[in-house]
């Protein structure tokens, strides 16, 4: 048998979860610290999210600062900052780490949810040929090539130029 060695995931793996019966998705941006929430980038009603424990390298959550459970509980506005961000969410993406494809939408209610956080979030997962191996079928495992942090690092930085170049234009 051969053996994968990503010493670097156990800083990954021991990451402390967010606890029980909280809201991180209203509580990250409060945090003050972009880099610690993993925020790319903010608009006035939603922001992008690097995902914490992604599907592939750049996953990324778009989410409206109002905590809402389903796409009708937004107001007209968010709806539009919304499919704004994800849009913009896939430009960032496909500039920064150019991808092959992307799997973009939503989880709604708890059945297809996991159980996971109530609060309304887009994902947007940039694909790529090939990219889907052996190791999440019989390894349980995903093999993620980037630290969150540098992955961070980069997405930060091209929504940034995109966002100054969209307003100078």
């Amino acid at each position: 048998m051969q053996q994968l060695h990503a010493y670097w995931r156990m800083e990954y793996i021991e990451a402390p979860r967010f606890p029980t019966g909280k809201q991180p998705f209203t509580e990250l941006p409060a945090l003050g610290d972009d880099r610690a929430a993993l925020i790319v980038h903010r608009t006035r009603l939603s922001y992008l999210m690097l995902n914490r424990f992604p599907y592939n390298p750049g996953h990324l959550l778009a989410i409206p600062f109002r905590a809402v459970s389903d796409l009708p509980d937004l107001n007209a506005a968010e709806r539009t900052d919304l499919m704004e961000t994800m849009i913009f969410g896939e430009q960032v993406l496909r500039t920064a780490l150019k991808p092959d494809g992307f799997n973009i939408g939503f989880n709604l209610g708890h059945a297809v949810s996991g159980g996971s956080i109530p609060h309304l979030h887009g994902h947007i997962v940039p694909r790529w040929d090939g990219d889907t191996n052996f190791m999440p079928v019989i390894g349980q495992t995903r093999v993620l090539p980037q630290a969150l942090e540098s992955t961070w690092e980069k997405l930060a930085a091209t929504a940034a130029q995109l966002a100054r170049a969209s307003a100078t234009a």
